[in-house]
């Protein structure tokens, strides 16, 4: 399976689409791990966080887990304000 990758800007008006979009193009059969590249985002709000707890709770009720590839800074750093740094297993 291909890297999800995250939008350069994911706000609040995106979130619900964004998460959408990912769980319809996840194949039936998913592998042990999905992959979640990060790199690209540079603009987003705490929905970018929701999106990606939504995504980790849709591939875990799939036997599948996430696993985020190049979490920038800004991103590491919300999701320990947000107290779910834990919570996103992270290269």
């Amino acid at each position: 399976m291909t890297p999800l990758k995250l939008p350069a800007s994911l706000l609040h008006a995106q979130a619900n689409a964004c998460l959408a979009q990912w769980v319809a193009q996840l194949p039936a059969a998913l592998p042990p791990q999905v992959e979640l590249d990060a790199s690209a985002l540079v603009d987003f709000d705490s929905s970018a966080l929701a999106v990606i707890l939504g995504l980790r709770r849709v591939l875990s009720q799939r036997g599948s887990a996430l696993h985020i590839e190049c979490m920038t800074p800004r991103l590491r750093e919300l999701a320990t304000l947000y107290g779910v740094l834990d919570l996103l297993h992270t290269a």
